[in-house]
This record gives C-alpha cells, sequence and structure tokens, in this order.
C-alpha cells in the first residue's frame, strides 16, 4: 500500500516533522489540528475561549478535506484534546454545530499542555 502525504495552503501549515494528513488506501489520517490561521499561520487564541480554537480548528480539517473533495459526512472518528475538561461543554456544542447529521466515533481526553498553548487540538479519521 503507497502512503501519500496530504498538505494544502487551505490548512494551517505542519509545525514540526510531520504531514497535515496521510492517505493509506482509502483512509485519511488527518494529524492533530491546533487553532492556527492558515493564511498567516499564526495561532488564534481568541481570548482564552477554547469554543472560538475549536471552531477555527473545525473549520481548519473541513478545508483539508475540501483541498482532497471530502466533507466531514466522511469523518469515522474524531480525538479531542482538551487543556481543561471545564470546556468540554462549550467545546461540544460548537462540535455539535458541524456534525449535525452524521455523528462520528469520538474520544476526548483532557491534556496536561498542547503545541502553542492552544486549548484545543482535534485529528480525525476520514473515509475517502
Amino acid at each position: 500500500m503507497t502512503l501519500q502525504s496530504i498538505t494544502t495552503d487551505k490548512a494551517p501549515k505542519a509545525i514540526g516533522p510531520y504531514s497535515q494528513a496521510v492517505r493509506a488506501g482509502n483512509l485519511m489520517f488527518v494529524s492533530g489540528m491546533l487553532p492556527i490561521d492558515p493564511v498567516t499561520n499564526e495561532l488564534k487564541l481568541f481570548d482564552g475561549n477554547a469554543a472560538e480554537q475549536a471552531r477555527q480548528v473545525l473549520n481548519n480539517i473541513k478545508a483539508l478535506l475540501a483541498s482532497q473533495n471530502a466533507t466531514l459526512a466522511q469523518v469515522a472518528k474524531t480525538t479531542i484534546f482538551l487543556k481543561n475538561m471545564n470546556d468540554f461543554a462549550a467545546v461540544n456544542e460548537v462540535y455539535g454545530s458541524f456534525f449535525t447529521s452524521h455523528k462520528p466515533a469520538r474520544a476526548t481526553v483532557e491534556v496536561a499542555r498542547l503545541p502553542k498553548d492552544a486549548l484545543v487540538e482535534i485529528e480525525a479519521i476520514v473515509v475517502i
């Protein structure tokens, strides 16, 4: 099986030695996305608002998927990493606005720290 690195300028550039996503057959593995503006490549903290950070992350994932002619309806699983589980309800509300009829499998975990001190990071597995 050939692995294909996926990149697009419509989503934030990788901040390390990894790909925005990797395609393996009919699966695409989206790396953890942070609330980075894809135009400026700067972290958007939204004054510490985890819900708005989640919105930026999900928009970044949507843009990456669109670059491969895919949509959120093809997401099989996500993992949400939160700096603070007290933000769960607010992030969950934003997440639910992106996944309305289709509900992927999901795990949400609290972590001690995220890159660039973001409050939210989300990764996804997508069926292409």
